[in-house]
């Protein structure tokens, strides 16, 4: 089973560290990453850009209504992602628990969720507009 995992933190947490013990806590974060990367079972990992970047789509009218971020009512971003794929819940945890958000950060906000994924493709571009499913 494949779990996307979503690495989400406070901004106004995150804020309010100094300088140094932000960049003491990131500095963490690679060597618990590769530990993740080590077990083979991760399937992909990404960070997000600024929340200022951020854009809404939402049905309004039968038409897409865009809106631009930041979204000031937003407590809690998502910072980055993740997949497993685990062959039950409780290995899921288990691997989720070496990212750095499940055991650093907490004065940060740092956490995750994880959701159970249903529905899965895979696609890679072949060809100029053409893709192909993995």
């Amino acid at each position: 089973m494949k779990y996307l995992c979503l690495a989400n933190y406070r901004p106004a947490d995150m804020a309010a560290m100094s300088p140094a013990d932000r960049q003491a806590l990131v500095s963490q974060c690679p060597a618990r990453d590769a530990e993740l990367k080590a077990t083979g079972q991760l399937r992909l990992s990404a960070s997000l850009g600024s929340d200022k970047d951020v854009i809404r789509l939402e049905p309004r009218g039968g038409r897409t209504q865009v809106t631009d971020g930041p979204f000031v009512e937003t407590k809690e971003l998502v910072g980055g992602f993740f997949m497993i794929e685990a062959a039950s819940r409780e290995e899921a945890i288990r691997l989720a628990s070496l990212h750095p958000a499940a055991t650093l950060g907490e004065q940060a906000g740092w956490r995750i969720e994880m959701h159970p994924v249903g529905f899965f493709e895979q696609y890679f571009e072949k060809d100029a507009g053409q893709e192909t499913k993995a």
